[in-house]
């Protein structure tokens, strides 16, 4: 036996023992990743699941952090299709023509292309069918000769074990969770984030994006209404929809309705429908949301934006699962679950008058705080992994990364706005790059002076409520910024705008009904103006 067969040895040992220890999904795998890297000297080492036509990071060893909150769609990486494709040991020779999926993102290299290197990667199949993949890298040419590629053919059988062993503790860990309820610690994603694709994908690892899913998870099952509570742009809808997905209903509709873009003079028909020559103009008969959702799910976003006359027949909805058209004689039946969000303290708009306590106490049956973005940890990198890779798909670039003083920055920033914000952020810094100069064809890095945060840096305000009512911080900031515009005159007249907005806001107490009244403007207007300016999602 030579020596790198008697280490190799040794960690598969090693690996086996770790076998018959409970260990969580995420850091049995990244042991693995760990050992590899190790075992084989390299540069990196990644372990991707396959999900659909995209490969997801589950672990990763010398790439940067950001790169677990990134997708690898396979059409795109033809070394990640030919690795994929095979169940054997595929080697990339120093001198490979292809495009390497990880080229600018070597924590070791910071935003440099990948020098000559070697590469090489195995297909993993779980129970008989594709899993994912496992590939090497190493800076030092002919470091994957013969013996190394047999070593890693040797370790496949072990590879697919652990990996089987961490998704059946992960699937044992949700039912033991399942049966002992929401209380329980929430240590696990939630079954269909692991598994979700597309626009249901859920990016984080934070115990509290953990505990969320968990929860949902459990009343997603149930036919309890659910109220969401969290401040602008933490993901009140895509969470609906995961909510809805997970129901016994999710082959019935999921109608989204924004009640803060409802005009109050349509917002009884919106709802509930109305039949012909109930008011000018109504033609004919014409079925509200409601009837639209039927068998399915209501999502009513804003909902605290909803007027009280509106709320009195919402409730009586609720309560006798009856509707009735605007302008009819007899209700008509529904069987709709509702799923209401806010930004709003409602118990506050309950003692203030301006929200029914009946309706309240109705919809908030379940209320799910969802965290903002400041409480989530690192899944700021994650998150901003994602918009990475998105923009450099739809920008049609090489390579997009952020330099280590923009990963910084972006932990260290509040993030009043949340994911939306960050999203933006990510997406204009990639802009404003191209828009200097940056080469397509090369690694663009986004430094932190493109990323602007300290023009956007409010201090965030406690609880839920407060992003939708910007402060008397940002009363200051946008003054200040009025006092010496720069650029254009549009520039200016926006700049006026959103002082004029945000001192309203201040006045009525973050109320945008109030704010309207007061700035003698419809409050439908006011609202799309808002999200113009970037005041309100």
């Amino acid at each position: 036996m030579t020596v790198k067969e008697a280490e190799l040895a040794t960690v598969l040992v090693d690996l086996c023992a770790d076998l018959g220890t409970e260990l969580p999904q995420a850091v049995r795998l990244q042991r693995l990743v760990d050992v590899l890297r190790a075992q084989f000297g390299c540069g990196a080492v990644a372990l991707l699941r396959l999900e659909e036509e995209r490969l997801r990071p589950m672990a990763v060893a010398g790439l940067v952090s950001d790169t677990l909150g990134r997708r690898f769609v396979v059409g795109q990486h033809p070394r990640l299709a030919a690795i994929l494709a095979r169940h054997e040991v595929t080697c990339f020779e120093h001198d490979s023509t292809l495009p390497d999926p990880y080229d600018g993102l070597l924590d070791t290299l910071v935003g440099e292309p990948l020098p000559v290197h070697d590469c090489m990667g195995v297909g993993l199949h779980v129970e008989g069918r594709p899993w994912g993949v496992l590939t090497l890298d190493a800076l030092a040419t002919g470091t994957f000769g013969a013996a190394a590629r047999r070593r890693l053919a040797q370790s496949v059988p072990l590879v697919e074990a652990v990996v089987r062993v961490a998704r059946l503790e992960q699937e044992l860990r949700t039912l033991r969770m399942a049966a002992s309820g929401p209380g329980e610690g929430g240590a696990a994603l939630a079954s269909s984030e692991r598994g979700g694709v597309g626009e249901l994908e859920i990016v984080g690892e934070s115990p509290a994006l953990k505990r969320l899913l968990h929860e949902l998870g459990i009343v997603a099952a149930s036919e309890l209404p659910v109220l969401l509570l969290g401040e602008t742009g933490v993901g009140k809808e895509l969470f609906a929809r995961l909510l809805h997905h997970q129901s016994p209903r999710h082959d019935r509709p999921l109608v989204h309705v924004n009640c803060a873009a409802l005009p109050e003079s349509l917002a009884e028909s919106e709802l509930f429908g109305h039949v012909r020559g109930a008011f000018s103009g109504a033609v004919s008969d014409r079925p509200g949301r409601f009837e639209a959702a039927e068998g399915g799910t209501l999502f009513l976003d804003e909902v605290g934006e909803l007027p009280l006359s509106v709320q009195a027949k919402l409730l009586r909805t609720l309560q006798n699962g009856e509707i009735q058209r605007l302008g009819a004689d007899r209700p008509r039946s529904v069987n709709v679950r509702v799923i209401a969000a806010t930004n709003r303290n409602l118990r506050e708009q309950v003692a203030s008058g301006a929200f029914r306590a009946d309706l309240y106490h109705r919809l908030s049956v379940y209320p799910v705080p969802i965290p903002p973005l400041r409480e989530r940890g690192n899944d700021v990198l994650l998150l901003a992994g994602r918009f990475l890779d998105f923009n450099r798909a739809r920008l049609g670039l090489r390579s997009l990364r952020l330099s280590p003083d923009a990963q910084a920055a972006l932990r260290r920033y509040r993030w009043p706005g949340n994911v939306r914000e960050l999203e933006h952020v990510i997406s204009r810094a990639a802009l404003k790059a191209l828009s200097r100069g940056a080469d397509r064809n090369s690694i663009v890095t986004l430094e932190e002076g493109l990323l602007d945060l300290d023009a956007l840096d409010v201090p965030a305000a406690d609880g839920p409520a407060a992003p939708a009512a910007p402060g008397p911080a940002a009363g200051a900031a946008a003054g200040a910024a009025l006092a010496a515009p720069a650029g254009t005159l549009r520039d200016t007249v926006d700049a006026c705008q959103r002082q004029a907005i945000i001192a309203a806001l201040d006045r009525h107490q973050g109320n945008w009904a109030q704010a309207a009244r007061a700035l003698d403007v419809d409050s439908s207007n006011l609202h799309k103006l808002a999200r113009r300016l970037g005041l309100k999602s």
